[in-house]
């Protein structure tokens, strides 16, 4: 055998590296799908598992997601972010009453 021959070719070995190398390739990009779709999927999930009010909406803008990428990042948000709670959150820390500044200066010394 000669340093510029290729080994293992025409040979049974050529043949089922070749099958190992297809069942890795197939193998390899069902997984990607597989991956892609259980994230895609997330927003969906989350909204289940929580009870969510908006599971519909959530289930829409998740398959809408699949061609518009901006929408998917829509659902995640209305599934993972809890929007009573933030919207409380916000008028109270709106309508929290504050120090006039000569009393923080007075308190502070």
């Amino acid at each position: 055998m000669s340093l510029l021959s290729t080994p293992f070719v025409g040979t049974g070995a050529d043949t089922a590296l070749h099958f190992v190398a297809f069942v890795v390739l197939v193998s390899s990009i069902g997984a990607a799908i597989y991956g892609f779709w259980r994230i895609h999927e997330l927003p969906i999930n989350k909204a289940h598992n929580r009870q969510h009010n908006q599971v519909g909406l959530i289930t829409i803008l998740t398959w809408i997601g699949f061609i518009w990428h901006w929408v998917w990042v829509l659902a995640v948000i209305l599934a993972f972010v809890d929007v009573e709670k933030a919207i409380i959150s916000l008028r109270d820390t709106w309508h929290s009453p504050t120090k006039p500044k000569d009393q923080e200066e007075s308190a502070s010394c």
